[in-house]
């Protein structure tokens, strides 16, 4: 059991005054102690951070990653300090989609915190990054989870930031419900894409963004159909209207509908999104919506 799951989530834990799960009144004192200063520092490194968007889905292979990391790019080439988490254990996407597969985190030998990864103004960390080999398969129950979880906001030297940007895991179980604990103020993005099986899970998020006190921004669409290269008409390639009469029902907003871009997927492949994203920004992008609701955040602090 992490230290986490001793001091919040166990009756017996040493808060209520039973020491017989941990040995001794001393010991249940050294481990309240040490439970504080953790959460003194996550407490500290969070309060540096202006905005947590919290980009989630319901399911997985909806394009949450690529969301994520779009909406990081765009809010750099702005000019905002953006950091880019990428706690999706068991499917880490982001080293992959920037090209970094292999970098290794370094250490600030005067704290001993993590340093995330600085690429092309973005300052990045993914589970990935600590994997030996891309093709580990993470095999953890959920108290390591957890504790992974803090620690890569706790224990790194992320910096003064205008945002950070949250890849969660998909559905709503132990990793989603810890974000939603360890940052307080986050708000949610939830991506979908058209088909009923995807949006009936976005329900789910969505509820669950509620019953913790999440503020929900909006739903983003992904995979919106497909634009043809050579009549520029749009092929619906699931049934269409799923998410806006799922958001009509759930009364949020729909923010955008993305269309698949196979250049976009090749630039996924090739490990070069960012450069790609960055320097095919238009004023006809329907991803501009996301973005202007996001960077209102920072208009409001």
């Amino acid at each position: 059991m992490s230290d986490y799951d001793h001091n919040h989530n166990n009756p017996d834990s040493c808060d209520s005054g039973d020491c017989g799960s941990c040995g001794s009144a001393d010991s249940c004192k050294s481990a309240r102690a040490e439970q504080e200063l953790k959460d003194l520092r996550l407490k500290t490194r969070l309060d540096k951070i202006k905005n947590k968007v919290l980009v989630m889905s319901g399911k997985g292979g909806v394009g949450k990653s690529m969301v994520a990391l779009k909406l990081a790019t765009l809010l750099a080439a702005q000019g905002k300090n953006v950091g880019l988490l990428d706690i999706d254990i068991h499917g880490p996407s982001v080293p992959t989609l920037l090209g970094l597969e292999g970098k290794p985190l370094g250490i600030d030998p005067r704290t001993e915190s993590m340093l995330p990864i600085e690429y092309m103004g973005l300052k990045v960390l993914s589970i990935g990054f600590l994997l030996r080999n891309r093709d580990d398969a993470i095999i953890w129950r959920g108290p390591l989870k957890i504790g992974v979880i803090r620690q890569f906001i706790q224990d790194v030297e992320w910096g003064e930031l205008d945002y950070l940007v949250i890849d969660a895991p998909p559905g709503t179980g132990d990793e989603p419900l810890t974000l939603a604990q360890l940052v307080p103020g986050a708000h949610t993005l939830v991506v979908t894409t058209p088909q009923k099986v995807a949006t009936a899970d976005v329900r789910k998020s969505i509820n669950f963004c509620r019953k913790v006190d999440l503020d929900i921004l909006g739903v983003v669409e992904n995979m919106s159909g497909l634009t043809c290269p050579d009549c520029k008409k749009l092929i619906e390639i699931y049934p269409g209207g799923q998410a806006a009469e799922m958001c009509e029902e759930m009364k949020v907003p729909l923010l955008a509908r993305l269309p698949i871009n196979p250049e976009l997927a090749q630039a996924s492949d090739d490990g070069v999104v960012y450069k790609y994203i960055f320097d095919h920004q238009n004023p006809g992008d329907p991803f501009n919506a996301v973005l202007d609701v996001v960077l209102a955040l920072d208009d409001e602090k």
